[in-house]
């Protein structure tokens, strides 16, 4: 019996062995590869796995990769907190490397939510680990970040010495993954000092090593940089080009922030080039991808919180197994104690059955304390939503009142030019002269192109979809078709219109003739209404 029992002993131990082993092989998180929630969902298998099999290094790496995906996510308090356990079992098991990228994670963590100081702090702790190793691509890795730090506070000198230590080390290692976002950093600088030649030279070097290493990312980052730095050259149309690239290589990878960041670079150039029509498309455009974005990202926190809570639920439940066994095992083999050690036996129950109480009372307050950080990130997201709603009504108020001004605005010119008119057509020449001045004055002050582009910059703000519907029927649009259109959606009569445009009631009419050629609409059609149902 004895010998049936440790052969079934040495199975269990060479199954858990195996699956260790084929645990540490499965692809760990990659922000260019893959979707955060799957990839916590699958590393929280492995991680509820390694600890029932006792695999405490690969419940470190776990904890570690979870910490990755929770930092990408913006969840940095879970994330520190990942890190932090498992920077304890790398301390514990003596795994120098595991605890020098696990220390250089923090490091970065702390830099994105601003405390430079607690940052270079865990990188020094990084830096003197790999040192001592002499491990080269880990030192070029924090080397960089180093020098990151120094370029935020401005103190460009120490920055380019870290970067050029980096840059060195991982030539020296041919780590071009490394070497890309080094150069990257580089060209930063020289962006910054807007010295743009060399920073259009070490963009270029870094774009290289990206596409070698098929990085869409760092690709799409590095060629809207190549792009920001035409333009600020007055290089346009070469700009355009550039961020056309990174627009089409984001699209391909579906990258809804990279295609709204792209959108406003194209917006900028295209207004400095004095072409609104364009300028107008791209900012629009982006200003839908950014709400695209608001929304996905929404939705997906709402799923990563809840898978946050799993995990935690999860390891809570493992750890009630693992004490349950604990004493299942110690009331067996009290079992086959002697009479003697019954009152020990006794005591010690009682005891586990203490903690054990004590430990799911502190369960089930966790757990409440993780319910109220759930209700409270789902209010958040509806008062968010509460407060896009108010913006809409305040501009639609703010949108009636502009139109109201104009209409008033116009009016008064109206009244005052026929006035004019009137008293030209008396004999009097000595007042001609000067009366025609003003009538040209007033003329040119019905066209006021600030208050047509208040207007419309206000109008997109409350229809943001409504012009982007419309150009599905026609691409003829003149920029007058458009304020006219813009006008009718409002429901405005003809005579307001008229006195806005500046034009007559018949002129208004051959408008609205050209109008509806342009919009094929069949002769029985209404135009208002046609407008209306967009």
């Amino acid at each position: 019996m004895i010998k049936y029992f440790w052969i079934c002993l040495l199975f269990i131990f060479s199954a858990f062995k195996v699956y260790s082993q084929e645990a540490e092989q499965l692809p760990f998180f990659n922000q260019d590869t893959k979707k955060p929630i799957e990839s916590l969902i699958e590393l929280k298998k492995i991680y509820a796995q390694s600890i029932e099999s006792g695999d405490v290094i690969l419940e470190g790496k776990c904890l570690q990769q979870m910490g990755k995906v929770c930092y990408v996510q913006g969840h940095f308090r879970q994330s520190l907190e990942f890190f932090l356990k498992a920077d304890k079992i790398f301390n514990t098991t003596n795994q120098p490397l595991l605890l020098a990228a696990n220390l250089c994670d923090i490091g970065v963590l702390y830099y994105y939510v601003k405390q430079p100081d607690k940052a270079l702090k865990y990188y020094t702790s990084a830096l003197k680990i790999y040192q001592h190793l002499k491990h080269w691509s880990g030192l070029s890795a924090v080397y960089g970040h180093i020098g990151q730090l120094y370029e935020k506070r401005q103190n460009y000198k120490r920055a380019f010495y870290y970067q050029k230590i980096a840059l060195r080390l991982s030539e020296k290692t041919n780590d071009q993954a490394g070497a890309a976002k080094i150069y990257e950093n580089i060209g930063s600088i020289y962006e910054d000092l807007e010295k743009y030649d060399l920073a259009d030279v070490n963009f270029k070097k870094s774009l290289s090593l990206y596409q070698k290493n098929n990085n869409q990312i760092g690709s799409i980052e590095v060629i809207n940089n190549l792009g920001d730095i035409l333009r600020k050259t007055g290089k346009y149309k070469e700009s355009i080009l550039q961020t056309q690239a990174a627009m089409n290589l984001a699209g391909k990878m579906g990258n809804i922030y990279q295609l709204a960041s792209c959108c406003r670079d194209l917006g900028k150039a295209y207004e400095l080039m004095n072409q609104m029509d364009s300028a107008y498309h791209y900012v629009k455009l982006g200003y839908k991808y950014t709400l695209d974005l608001y929304s996905e990202d929404g939705a997906r926190q709402v799923a990563f919180l809840q898978v946050l809570y799993d995990i935690n639920k999860k390891s809570d439940e493992i750890n009630k197994l693992q004490n349950d066994k604990k004493v299942n095992r110690i009331i067996a083999a009290s079992a086959t104690i002697v009479v003697i050690l019954l009152v020990t036996l006794g005591f010690v129950v009682f005891s586990r059955q203490r903690f054990k109480l004590r430990d799911q009372q502190m369960l089930a307050k966790q757990k409440d304390i993780e319910h109220d950080l759930t209700s409270l990130e789902l209010k958040n997201l509806q008062l968010e939503e509460q407060n896009l709603k108010q913006q809409l009504e305040v501009k639609s108020r703010e949108l009636s009142n502009h139109t109201l001004n104009l209409i008033k605005h116009n009016q008064f010119l109206e009244n005052l030019r026929n006035t004019l008119q009137a008293m030209v057509k008396d004999d009097k020449r000595d007042q001609k002269k000067q009366m025609n001045q003003i009538l040209t004055e007033i003329n040119q002050s019905f066209n006021h192109e600030r208050n047509w582009k208040e207007f419309t910059q206000a109008f997109e703000q409350v229809h943001h979809q409504f012009l982007q519907n419309l150009k599905k029927f026609s691409n003829e649009l003149t920029s007058a078709d458009m304020r006219l259109i813009a006008l009718l959606r409002m429901n405005l009569d003809s005579t307001d219109i008229a006195t806005l445009l500046g034009i007559s009631t018949d002129s208004l009419r051959v408008s609205r003739y050209r109008l509806r050629r342009k919009l094929n609409l069949a002769q029985g059609d209404n135009l208002s209404a046609f407008i209306q149902a967009l």
